[in-house]
């Protein structure tokens, strides 16, 4: 479901702000039933009334009296409060009453970024496990809906406080969810998540306009120009759609199989398509669903008699596919995996062979994408013969989604889903974001650099707290398809978020260990949510704890070899599944050419070389989007952080 362009429609009715002023006695949102408050700091509350009016507040025996400006807001700081609860939080202006009950006061962290972010305990592993022994009313979270605003927002869009059961944890952030039951281990206090995340969104998107340099009136006129060409786009794919009035979903035979994956059928009423091509770049713009594909191609007796392999190329986002009218392949919500199928000489016949796939499109792109490389029919102990070119192509069932870049676009989700938070009392961030930027290209990905550390240091502003802890996951392993020959997007911005270190009060858990190759979503939560506590343990509490694998520090060079030397926080090194043979270095000469190099633990360093470059110059490590062979660890099993001695990388900062 890759996303395929980063500017489209954009609902400007839902992004313009609307001036309200309260006239009865309001709270945020985040101030209803079940919240959790911030211990040991002053607990700030706010919310909005009749202007002039005299607002008390009372809290566990103190109580605080503020007047509402001209514009009807009002301001309250009641003394810093340990932890405890459930408590009730009472708001009077003299003529209206309201009464938060179930108030309890812990840890409180803003979880933020995108769908790694958002995806939940029901969606991970042992699903069914971890919602089954979830029972801790403790813990909650507040889930803040999709929203996006062209200026900031007063007021969020929606949102309660959940607490977490068997029933609803599998709503969760799995990230945070995880995350918290460390930390309440560790704390024995409360934890409240406040849960703002949107799936495939940019670092720009939460970016406020003054840090991100937006021209919030030209971003207007651009969202209304988007607007009219995504109608305009819309109305083709239209068009092109009416030549089918009718659309039921697969037209089955009369033993109940699908018709169009029969060898012989009237394509007289099919379209021809591109492929490779996504569907939305040939004339189907924003189409989601179900729709078929069918060629031809031929064998002759011999190539029929010993089976064949196909490559389908990358399908988004699922297919069934079919030789001669039988399944020989199918595979589920993998948008960018190469299918390679055998099929068996029971399927073949000596010369034209039919192949028809059904292709199921989630959102975003769809159809057959990728490489035309990956698109052929290879014999047995033969050459591959090429199947891209045109295709017949048939909508089964589809509907026309149009493109929402809110999630994409500078400052819209800041405005809407961060703004109205500021000043509510945080033990700190947790953020999971990147991937979109480092699907977006090298440029971005070494922009990210800049990008992050702005926008680290305007949350603190925003909150005024130069110190609010920041803590982030470093992007997992996964087979994004960015890497080229001379450069790896998401190598270049796990660098840019390693290079935030630099600023006070932050830590990064690397997970280039416990991603997946397969999908850029895994499923392994509870590692990633353990060692975000870590780094909380150390970073945010000063517990001495082994947060970190060991980290690149300096390297000389001895004759044809590296030695580099780590930081292990005391730890020794050593290899994951043994031994001291280390894999994953890449080495360089004065060309700048990496080769992949040997490595060996020597003792507190690990040396590396390689026979082919007699003076080494620079030396690298899990340098690619999907480092999955990089096996150097601490001896708890942490993982080594991906590094190159090269410019522009700086000494890595240990969490702090």
């Amino acid at each position: 479901m890759k996303r395929l362009v980063l500017s489209g429609a954009l609902s400007l009715g839902a992004l313009l702000p609307l001036a309200t002023q309260a006239t009865t006695l309001t709270l945020p949102r985040l101030f209803s039933p079940g919240v959790v408050l911030q211990r040991d700091q002053p607990m700030r509350v706010w919310g909005w009334d009749t202007p002039g009016s005299r607002v008390k507040l009372g809290f566990d025996g103190r109580h605080v009296v503020v007047v509402a400006d001209a514009q009807g807001r009002w301001d309250a700081t009641l003394p810093a409060h340990p932890a405890g609860g459930p408590y009730a939080l009472d708001v009077d202006d003299g003529h209206q009453h309201r009464r938060v009950g179930d108030v309890l006061v812990g840890d409180v962290w803003l979880c933020s970024g995108q769908s790694n972010m958002e995806f939940m305990v029901s969606e991970g592993r042992d699903a069914a496990a971890e919602e089954a022994k979830a029972n801790d009313p403790s813990i909650r979270q507040f889930k803040i809906p999709h929203a996006a605003s062209s200026a900031p927002l007063k007021r969020l869009q929606g949102g309660s406080w959940v607490a977490a059961s068997p029933s609803t944890v599998g709503q969760f952030s799995a990230v945070c969810w995880f995350f918290a039951r460390d930390m309440q281990v560790r704390t024995h206090v409360p934890q409240g998540l406040v849960n703002s995340s949107w799936g495939g969104s940019s670092i720009e998107a939460w970016t406020s306009a003054r840090i991100g340099h937006v021209d919030v009136k030209a971003l207007v006129a651009s969202m209304r120009t988007a607007t009219a060409a995504e109608t305009a786009k819309l109305d083709r794919t239209r068009q092109r759609l009416a030549r089918w009035p009718a659309q039921h979903g697969d037209v089955m035979d009369a033993a109940g199989k699908s018709a169009w994956a029969a060898a012989k059928l009237d394509e007289s009423s099919w379209a021809n398509i591109a492929v490779p091509a996504y569907w939305e770049t040939v004339g189907y713009y924003d189409m989601d669903g179900i729709a078929w594909y069918r060629t031809q191609f031929t064998l002759s007796a011999d190539e029929a008699r010993h089976g064949v392999t196909l490559g389908l190329g990358e399908i988004d986002d699922s297919d069934r596919s079919y030789v001669n009218g039988r399944l020989i392949g199918q595979t589920e919500r993998q948008w960018n995996l190469p299918r390679v199928y055998k099929v068996p000489a029971a399927a073949l016949h000596a010369g034209s062979n039919t192949l028809a796939i059904r292709v199921d499109d989630l959102g975003d792109g769809g159809g057959i994408h990728g490489p035309a490389s990956e698109l052929y029919v290879q014999p047995q102990d033969g050459a591959r013969r090429t199947l891209a070119g045109t295709w017949h192509f048939h909508p089964a069932a589809v509907t026309l989604v149009p493109t929402e870049t809110r999630e994409v676009t500078p400052t819209l989700l800041y405005n809407a889903m961060i703004h109205p938070l500021e000043g509510y009392p945080l033990r700190g961030v947790v953020w999971y974001q990147g991937e979109a930027n480092a699907l977006d290209g090298n440029r971005n990905a070494l922009a990210y650099r800049d990008q992050f550390k702005a926008l680290i240091s305007s949350w603190r502003a925003a909150w005024k707290q130069p110190r609010l802890p920041f803590l982030w996951v470093q992007l997992a392993n996964f087979k994004a398809g960015e890497d080229t020959a001379d450069s790896s997007p998401w190598a270049e911005l796990r660098e840019s978020q390693s290079a935030a270190l630099a600023l006070p009060a932050t830590g990064q858990a690397v997970t280039i260990d416990i991603g997946s190759t397969e999908t850029i979503h895994p499923t392994d939560k509870q590692d990633v949510g353990h060692r975000l506590a870590l780094v909380a343990r150390h970073v945010v509490f000063g517990d001495k704890v082994v947060d970190a694998g060991p980290v690149f520090r300096a390297m000389r060079v001895d004759g044809a070899k590296a030695v580099l030397s780590f930081d292990t926080q005391g730890e020794a090194l050593a290899v994951r599944g043994g031994g001291q043979t280390v894999r994953g270095f890449e080495m360089a000469g004065s060309d700048g050419h990496y080769l992949p190099a040997q490595a060996r633990i020597h003792g507190a360093t690990v040396v590396v070389w390689n026979t082919m470059l007699p003076h080494p110059t620079a030396v690298r490590y899990a340098w690619s989007e999907d480092p999955v062979d990089a096996n150097l660890v601490d001896h708890v099993g942490l993982p080594a952080w991906p590094f190159r001695t090269t410019k522009p990388a700086a000494p890595m900062q240990m969490p702090r």
